[in-house]
């Protein structure tokens, strides 16, 4: 690999490590979008992986197990229904025209970022959750399984349960983590991850967990208002990058 892209490669999966630190999320997100400009598409998905699954872990696990096996608990559906869908759909990315399903989340996904942002906050009933967790949960799984980012449909779904700060962003380390483990295994046998692409997502662990790093001192001094509009303003960006992929793919 040509020493240029190399680093730019380096400064995108930091610059993503930031922002995951800071929000909780967006790591593959910014990578995927990256990398892909400068290098083919599977090579940038397989280059994500391992930066994306052990991230997560940190993220999943910084303030304890303890703490983390009652995030299990409290989402477990979501989780399971996520994780269900994305293993079907990891074994489709060679195969499937990936322009649909990023219009189809992306453009919800500006919606509800957008309405959250002008006051307008979308909440889900009780009753209805059951609802929300199927919905959300199988875009969570589709898009992670085609392009391993399970942000923003994750994010929509905790922001409608009015979750806490850390809550939101520990069940999000615990998804994206036993989804990351699980496209690990599925893109091995799809033949992203071989013996070329392998070292590269070894590489990419050192920008990833200094970026991380930084983006959690940062976090660490917001109060819930900062966070909240931080974490809106990048999933408004996520989802736009959806749209223009849905358009330009």
């Amino acid at each position: 690999m040509p020493l240029g892209i190399l680093a730019a490669a380096l400064a995108i999966t930091f610059f993503g490590g930031v922002v995951k630190g800071v929000v909780g999320f967006a790591l593959p997100l910014i990578m995927i979008s990256g990398l892909s400009a400068i290098m083919p598409p599977e090579i940038a998905l397989a280059a994500l992986l391992l930066p994306a699954a052990l991230t997560n872990m940190w993220q999943a696990f910084r303030q304890g197990l303890g703490a983390a096996a009652q995030s299990l608990r409290g989402h477990w559906p979501f989780m399971l229904i996520g994780l269900g869908v994305m293993a079907v759909a990891a074994q489709m990315v060679l195969d499937v025209p990936q322009w649909a399903f990023f219009g189809i989340i992306g453009v919800p996904v500006v919606i509800y970022a957008s309405l959250q942002l002008m006051g307008r906050p979308i909440r889900v009933p009780a009753r209805r959750r059951g609802l929300a967790v199927l919905l959300f949960g199988g875009l969570a799984g589709v898009l992670g399984g085609f392009a391993a980012v399970f942000g923003p449909p994750t994010v929509a779904y905790l922001m409608s349960r009015d979750a806490e700060k850390a809550e939101q962003v520990r069940v999000q380390g615990m998804m994206y983590f036993l989804g990351n483990v699980l496209l690990f295994g599925a893109h091995l046998r799809s033949g992203v991850l071989n013996a070329d692409t392998i070292p590269l997502t070894v590489l990419m662990l050192l920008p990833a967990f200094a970026g991380m790093w930084l983006g959690f001192k940062l976090q660490d001094r917001m109060n819930k208002a900062q966070f909240l509009r931080a974490t809106l303003v990048v999933l408004l960006i996520a989802g736009l990058n959806l749209v223009r992929r849905a358009v330009f793919v």
